[in-house]
């Protein structure tokens, strides 16, 4: 059952301990909260201002699991904080580990300070699930896959259209890479694991899958330099740094241009471009 006064004091409590700097907003002039607003804490989560607030105030129907999991990745809860909210919600927590997609607040601090720059969190499968802006100005909304089309390998052996915004002559070292990639997190988590469900199920419908999968290569790296095409302002060269959180098997890619280059300048042009497209 539903502990609504609990809830509704966990999240009031969590609210007036977070600062907007805390989750990259700016604070402004004239704050009188001490903590986040009602609205701000709406945002982050994705919900109704009024939908929010009943909850503060013990009121409307019981969340849903994906609400509660949009509130505690909203409000930065840690791995405890989130079972802890899903207990008072009347829910399960979610299984902990390498399925889980609960951000964690040290890496999410890191994102939300990103604000000028190409950045995303993906999982171990490459499955996207949090970008800065400029991180889909870059590459488009990659949150809103579903089902095995989340992770981009998948995408990239069953949709073509996924192929459009990398270089050409990248396609087959890119097409090695996500089969080797997958290959080693099968390797590691088993054949009953997620990961060994999406390898099945694209050794059952792409015939160049089955066959790279043959090849039993492993160990195959990244290169240094990603070659992206966009739509609108053509060829970038970029960095990608990559930085784990071994807890949950995430990564933040952040991706980034040599100062002065052509693709610096493409970044800052497309820095405008969806600041545009989001107002």
């Amino acid at each position: 059952m539903i502990d609504r006064p609990g809830l509704a004091e966990f999240l009031r409590q969590r609210r007036a301990s977070m600062q907007p700097e805390d989750v990259g907003l700016p604070r402004g002039p004239r704050r009188r909260t001490s903590g986040l607003r009602r609205e701000e804490v709406a945002a982050l989560c994705h919900m109704s201002t009024d939908y929010y607030s009943r909850l503060e105030r013990q009121r409307g129907p019981r969340p849903s699991v994906e609400m509660i999991g949009g509130i505690a990745q909203g409000l930065h809860l840690t791995v405890d904080e989130r079972d802890h909210l899903f207990r008072l919600a009347g829910h399960q927590p979610p299984p902990r580990g390498p399925l889980d997609d609960h951000i964690s607040p040290g890496m999410l601090r890191i994102l939300d300070r990103l604000t000028d720059t190409a950045a995303e969190v993906v999982t171990e499968l490459g499955e996207t699930l949090r970008q800065t802006p400029l991180g889909v100005a870059l590459t488009g909304d990659n949150t809103v896959h579903e089902g095995p089309a989340r992770s981009l390998g998948y995408r990239w052996f069953t949709e073509p259209a996924t192929r459009a915004r990398y270089l050409e002559e990248d396609h087959a070292f890119l097409s090695r890479l996500y089969v080797s990639g997958l290959r080693q997190v099968v390797t590691l988590r088993g054949p009953g694991s997620r990961s060994a469900a999406l390898a099945q199920l694209l050794l059952e419908t792409s015939a160049e899958f089955r066959e790279l999968w043959d090849e039993h290569e492993v160990g195959l790296r990244p290169r240094e330099v990603k070659r992206f095409i966009h739509p609108e302002v053509g060829p970038l060269d970029l960095n990608c740094q990559t930085l784990r959180d071994p807890v949950h098997s995430h990564y933040l890619l952040v991706y980034t241009a040599t100062p002065g280059s052509e693709s610096a300048g493409k970044l800052e042009l497309l820095s405008v471009i969806g600041a545009e497209t989001t107002a």
